[in-house]
């Protein structure tokens, strides 16, 4: 008796029946096809038999694994195959032919000399999807390695980033990794839609610098639109004011004020309701022009109360505001409102605590079926199906 295909296996989610070939590692791979398993696509991710370099990347780690990889690979399957060797190249080969989606982020034409670049498995598999990462195309920028810091500094965000006069910094995150593995998920959907339309499979390319570019949007605006190049503002908003960490009597709050009704319900709130048709004050573009002079009148009154005072009152009034957490002041926001946001992803002592997937449906709702693989832990499963 052979294994059943992964096709067959039952799993639940808006994407069941979906097989993924995942031939991405380290993040914008790894992120777009955990968004795919958690919503029930059957994804088998091929490492090498070094394995996915964010296997070592710690500290930190939990139970000798990289929290890094932990948080990026649940709910799918591991198989080694070694590109070098004959026969696990015919099986990545078999994979690639019956898989929907076939996904990689290897260096452009990293995969021709193995026949798993796009135009060979499409030979193989006319009605596939095939998607390919890359830090800067597949023209001018093919040979350049796409590294999410570098994709930072190159795109301009790092100079938007940090005080006035202090030098560039990085975003906290990865996150021109983690949106263009989200764009990615989109154009996989979208080329989806067209195959279910047509029958026609195609190849769906997003890399991190044209990511970077379209998500930096009223930034690049300014430039392309405005003919202006943005410039460090520290934790300024260019367009509006107050939008931005005030200082309280024991910290700072963020305090946004993004329309004229907004300042009107803040300045009531703070005691300063005369401030509100002021002639400096009283539009937004005023503000933002006069920002200067209305600072000071609004930390006189904050420093009054604590940033926890603030936070009630202003909420109270209708004010947008927050109070600058640590990751774990996060998490605890999250579950004070009811989104449940950690979740167990595993069975007993090996279950792994988890961030939900963000999206909530209504009828086809994500599912945590497994915790993220060791290496090679479906070998013989996956294996024993593609021989057969």
């Amino acid at each position: 008796m052979t294994t059943p295909s992964p096709r067959t296996t039952p799993r639940s989610g808006p994407l069941a029946g979906l097989v993924v070939a995942d031939f991405s590692r380290v993040l914008a791979g790894p992120y777009s096809t955990q968004l795919m398993a958690d919503l029930g696509a059957d994804v088998i991710k091929v490492e090498s038999p070094r394995g996915d370099e964010t296997r070592d990347w710690a500290p930190p780690e939990r139970d000798g694994v990289s929290t890094y990889f932990l948080g990026i690979n649940r709910n799918k399957r591991d198989v080694v195959l070694d590109f070098g060797d004959e026969a696990d190249r015919e099986l990545a080969h078999e994979l690639a032919a019956r898989a929907d989606i076939v996904i990689e982020n290897f260096r452009p034409g990293g995969l021709t000399k193995f026949g798993l670049d796009y135009d060979s498995v499409a030979a193989l598999n006319p009605a596939v999807i095939y998607a390919s990462i890359s830090g800067f195309g597949s023209k001018g920028g093919a040979a350049l390695p796409g590294y999410d810091l570098i994709v930072q500094a190159a795109s301009g965000l790092m100079s938007l980033t940090g005080e006035p006069d202090g030098p560039a910094y990085r975003s906290g995150v990865s996150v021109f990794d983690i949106m263009t593995g989200m764009q990615a998920t989109i154009g996989i959907l979208a080329a989806l839609n067209h195959r279910n339309n047509t029958g026609e499979g195609q190849h769906v390319e997003v890399n991190l610098l044209s990511t970077a570019l379209s998500a930096m949007a009223n930034h690049s605006s300014t430039f392309v639109a405005g003919g202006q190049v943005p410039f460090r503002m520290g934790n300024a908003h260019p367009s509006l004011f107050p939008y931005e960490p005030l200082a309280a009597s024991d910290g700072e709050i963020v305090i946004v004020a993004a329309n004229d009704a907004q300042f009107v319900k803040l300045a009531t709130a703070l005691g300063l309701a005369h401030l509100a048709d002021d002639a400096r004050f009283a539009k937004t573009e005023l503000r933002n022009r006069n920002r200067e002079e209305l600072r000071p009148l609004l930390l006189e009154a904050l420093a009054t109360a604590t940033v926890a005072e603030w936070f009630e009152t202003l909420t109270r009034a209708g004010v947008a505001c927050g109070p600058i957490n640590t990751i774990d002041g996060g998490v605890a926001l999250a579950e004070s409102l009811g989104l449940e946001p950690v979740v167990l992803v595993g069975d007993g002592d090996n279950a792994v605590p988890m961030i939900r997937n963000p999206i909530d449906f209504s009828l086809t709702p994500p599912a945590y079926r497994s915790a993220p693989p060791a290496l090679g832990a479906d070998d013989t499963e996956i294996k024993d199906w593609l021989r057969s």
